[in-house]
């Protein structure tokens, strides 16, 4: 893989919803039955979202589906690693419904994951995660990745944020990427954030995709990471827009 222009990456952080794309309050009624079937409409719609994963070098994805009746028994990780090239991925199913649904995280890379491990969050109940790696690209210092899915309680999601904070290890480069479902002034003001000194990367809001008024799709950065540019993208693909980063890369030492 080329790195990007003065040794940039690129990253993308997206929840797909399972390929729906519900553009409208009214279709989570009337598109329900797709949760539990399979729909033309979603495979035509991952095409959509693996168009846009191919301008990045890394992307995150929240509420895929590992492969289920819902897909068709589609691994949606895989669909969009093949279709949009990139060469390593992973899925980590985080609540399994199964035959119905297999929710998951996922992830798309240029790099080799050279470390992978799946954390289930703590909370009343199971099916939030976080999924960690790490890449290293050639010549650079590594960087340590943790997608995340977390609760809509309050409570669960405090506890869910000191797990996170302790992922994050000292003097190496971390970036924590996913749905949070809270806003960034929860985030800045949770301390075990601001003990490891956990960053965003913008304030614009993401949710509802189609008239968005609430933030709840982040990417935080460590002190080490220097952001060059992020943007919240004006891309309806799913419930929820789109965030990207580019960071400069570091040099190996």
């Amino acid at each position: 893989m080329n790195i990007g222009s003065g040794g940039t990456l690129r990253f993308l952080s997206l929840n797909i919803e399972g390929g729906l794309n519900t553009s409208r309050y009214r279709h989570y009624l009337t598109g329900a039955w797709r949760h539990v079937l399979p729909s033309r409409r979603k495979r035509v719609n991952l095409e959509r979202i693996a168009a846009l994963a191919g301008h990045y070098d890394f992307v995150a994805l929240q509420e895929a589906d590992a492969g289920s009746l819902r897909t068709a028994q589609l691994n949606q990780v895989a669909h969009l690693a093949a279709c949009s090239g990139f060469k390593y991925w992973h899925a980590a199913v985080t609540r399994n419904l199964r035959p119905f649904a297999r929710h998951s995280l996922g992830c798309l890379s240029r790099w080799h994951l050279e470390y992978v491990k799946y954390h289930a969050l703590p909370g009343w109940l199971p099916g939030r995660g976080a999924l960690e790696v790490e890449v290293r690209p050639d010549g650079h210092r590594g960087l340590r990745l943790v997608i995340v899915h977390l609760a809509l309680g309050g409570g669960a999601r405090t506890r869910q944020l000191h797990f996170i904070a302790g992922l994050i290890r000292e003097r190496t480069d971390t970036i924590v990427l996913g749905d949070f479902n809270c806003d960034a002034a929860e985030l800045d003001a949770h301390p075990a954030l601001r003990a490891v000194a956990l960053r965003g990367v913008h304030d614009r809001d993401t949710f509802p995709s189609w008239r968005p008024t609430r933030s709840l799709d982040h990417i935080l950065v460590t002190p080490g990471v220097k952001v060059v540019a992020a943007a919240v993208l004006d891309e309806r693909l799913s419930d929820h827009l789109p965030v990207a980063v580019e960071i400069q890369l570091r040099n190996h030492s």
